[in-house]
């Protein structure tokens, strides 16, 4: 990187444009494959290998950088200001998400099972959340097992319960952690940070056992209706996020383990620490709207 004056500039990178070619052969191979056309998978595969590459060699060259002593405080208040905007837009894409569950519990719902919308659309339809058709809301209140096109909703206080309880326990664990990081105790840091991935592995493992359990027990699928469609949208997006903030953590977890940050230089950690919380905030709004309510 260069100087300029109180600010660094980077030099050029081939990184910016290879992020973008991945991208594109990844939406690529994912609109042809909804057309079912042969090389799908491959402009998919091709996109999700050039994106893996990338992240291994960019974040590898920033590490690299940040470890050099390269980065000034003008800089790591870039940083920061970047990392706050880029929680800014998730919180944002969630909110798009619970606002359609908003619109339709409170009022699609109510529409459809009314007046003349009633009578055109969905003859029959009483309404009532989780929406279940005609037949399927007759099964589930006469606590029947669901037959083909009919399900059962998720329950709150299962798995969704000790879930919760889970990542609220690693928001307390990356926490303690961030405290040894901040008094320079290496061996707090590396333990707490470990209970933190640990955690989040688990809730993992408990989201897939979930999935199952609704496909395969409840006919909870993303064919039932709208509420299987939010219920995967909104759960499913969250796990995702779930994941890659748990690969993240593994990262800051061996970079700790290298000797990587400092009670003085440890953006990197604050970062990922703030995308968790994130995470976590945003599971209890999905348990309290989507499982419990």
């Amino acid at each position: 990187m260069s100087a300029k004056g109180d600010y660094y500039l980077p030099e050029p990178s081939p990184w910016p444009v290879l992020t973008s070619v991945g991208l594109f052969l990844l939406a690529l191979g994912f609109v042809l494959s909804i057309n079912d056309v042969s090389v799908a998978k491959y402009a998919m595969y091709i996109g999700a290998a050039i994106i893996i590459y990338m992240a291994f060699r960019w974040f590898g060259q920033v590490i690299g950088e940040s470890e050099a002593g390269t980065y000034n405080d003008k800089v790591d208040t870039s940083f920061r200001m970047g990392m706050g905007w880029f929680i800014f837009s998730e919180i944002m894409f969630f909110a798009a998400f619970f606002g359609a569950l908003f619109y339709e519990r409170q009022l699609a719902v109510s529409w459809l099972s009314s007046g003349v919308t009633n009578e055109w659309l969905w003859p029959g339809f009483e309404g009532g959340w989780p929406t279940a058709g005609p037949e399927g809301a007759k099964a589930v209140a006469a606590g029947e097992t669901p037959g083909p096109n009919q399900f059962s909703p998720m329950g709150a206080w299962g798995i969704p319960a000790i879930n919760t309880l889970i990542l609220l326990t690693s928001g307390v664990t990356i926490t303690i952690a961030h405290w040894g990081l901040q008094k320079d105790n290496r061996g707090q840091l590396i333990v707490w940070l470990f209970l933190t991935v640990a955690l989040g592995l688990t809730f993992l493992g408990f989201q897939a056992y979930e999935y199952a359990h609704a496909y395969t027990e409840l006919g909870l699928t993303m064919k039932t209706g709208v509420y299987g469609a939010t219920f995967y949208m909104l759960t499913g997006f969250h796990g995702l996020h779930v994941t890659l903030g748990t690969i993240m953590l593994i990262v800051i977890w061996f970079r700790t383990l290298k000797g990587h940050f400092t009670p003085k230089n440890h953006f990197g950690f604050e970062a990922v620490a703030w995308y968790w919380h994130f995470v976590d905030v945003v599971w209890l709004g999905l348990f309290i709207f989507v499982y419990w309510l």
